[in-house]
């Protein structure tokens, strides 16, 4: 019987002779590179290096645990993990999401997406105002942000973020799925994952709202030094991962988290936005950091999802697949969902991420004039945290029109 150990096997078979020694070599190779994977599983269950734990989720739940335990207001962190009502840690085989639910319970029902790099406390402004109108609302931490554990096995593209999406209505005590069961919203990264998603489940959906949506960003944008770090192969990954680390630390005056360091014209400092009306001491790179310190999953995250063509534009089939179930919604024969087959397309005049322009020119190429219902705001890339209620009241408008 062969040993294991190919280095072992090859002494032995030298003993024996030359032929006998390279074939055994071989042999043993082969069948150590096919038992490899398996002995490493049984070192170490799956659960302890397919995902990342959030640290932050698990040391607020040791702080729970310990009732006699209180944290003092300069201990709370910025974004604490009872900010929203209705909060559930939601454990799935990917790891556990962070889940926020609250609202009328006969209200309609809006499910949220946050941006690439800020956690869904950032739409807290505009989730409260839709349950102000009388909306059910969920809103939940992305793979690897806030208080959400990151899959480190598999990349964070498209399918893994639709997939976490069907979790999440499955979480719920009341039903979020069937024919045009909810609206959806998203804010870059999220209005990208909301174009994915609406592309394959567009009967589920009673609308869709992309608020400055990554994934047509053009790729121009990518200064030289990004591409270097992004996807050199001269560069080892733990190397990258620090360096990338590094970069998205909040600084006074150093480009934000959500801003590439390419971008100069920025109106304001991203980072220096309060993460909510009723928090104004509370920034968004307050936040950030926080996260950066707290859940190790969110770099290699955010570095996976830049790589998977949910940010930059390079290729644009998704947006083309909802740009026919669009059409198909805008004839006799309409199957159910987006009705009347139309968006709500919300951008920002001084977006220097989402440029405005390319944004409208891209989205008529893709779609057509009579898919989107355009909406045009003063500001940059952060409305959707600065102006959530304004943005709600538009998006509410542009529902209501399309039915």
């Amino acid at each position: 019987m062969l040993d294991l150990n190919p280095l072992l096997a090859i002494r032995q078979a030298i003993r024996q002779g030359p032929l006998l020694a390279v074939t055994a070599a071989a042999a043993s190779l082969a069948l150590y590179l096919q038992l490899r994977p398996v002995l490493r599983d049984i070192q170490h269950p799956p659960e302890e290096h397919t995902v990342t734990r959030a640290r932050a989720r698990v040391d607020a739940e040791e702080r729970q645990r310990l009732t006699d335990v209180k944290v003092s207001a300069e201990d709370e962190p910025p974004y604490p993990m009872d900010v929203f009502p209705g909060g559930r840690q939601f454990k799935t085989v990917y790891g556990t999401i962070q889940v926020f639910e609250w609202g009328p319970e006969d209200g309609e029902k809006v499910l949220m997406m946050h941006g690439l790099s800020t956690p869904c406390i950032a739409l807290g402004d505009m989730a409260k105002e839709f349950v102000n109108k009388g909306y059910r609302v969920m809103i939940f931490d992305l793979f690897g942000r806030g208080y959400s554990d990151a899959p480190n096995d598999l990349k964070h593209d498209a399918r893994l973020y639709t997939t976490q999406i069907l979790l999440v209505l499955s979480s719920s005590p009341l039903p979020w799925t069937g024919s045009s069961a909810f609206h959806i919203v998203g804010f870059s990264l999220g209005g990208s994952i909301a174009v994915a998603f609406a592309a394959y489940h567009a009967s589920m959906l009673r609308s869709a709202t992309l608020i400055c949506p990554g994934g047509l960003i053009r790729t121009s944008h990518i200064s030289p030094r990004s591409r270097f770090l992004y996807s050199s192969g001269l560069i080892p990954d733990w190397l990258r991962l620090r360096r990338l680390h590094s970069s998205l630390a909040p600084r006074n005056g150093a480009p934000s988290a959500d801003v590439p360091e390419e971008v100069k014209d920025a109106d304001m400092d991203f980072d220096e936005v309060p993460i909510a009306a009723d928090q104004p001491c509370v920034r968004i790179g307050d936040v950030v950091r926080w996260q950066l310190e707290g859940n190790a999953g969110f770099v290699p995250s955010y570095l996976s999802t830049i790589r998977s063509a949910l940010v930059y534009r390079r290729h644009d089939r998704v947006w083309r697949v909802l740009g026919d179930e669009l059409a198909r919604r805008r004839t006799t024969d309409a199957p159910p969902g987006l009705p009347g087959g139309r968006i709500c397309l919300i951008t920002a005049e001084r977006d220097a991420i989402v440029v405005k322009d390319e944004l409208i020119e891209d989205t008529k190429a893709l779609f057509c004039i009579d898919a989107a219902d355009l909406h045009v705001l003063k500001g940059g890339h952060e409305i959707a945290v600065s102006r959530g209620k304004d943005l709600a009241s538009i998006a509410i408008g542009s529902w209501n029109r399309q039915h």
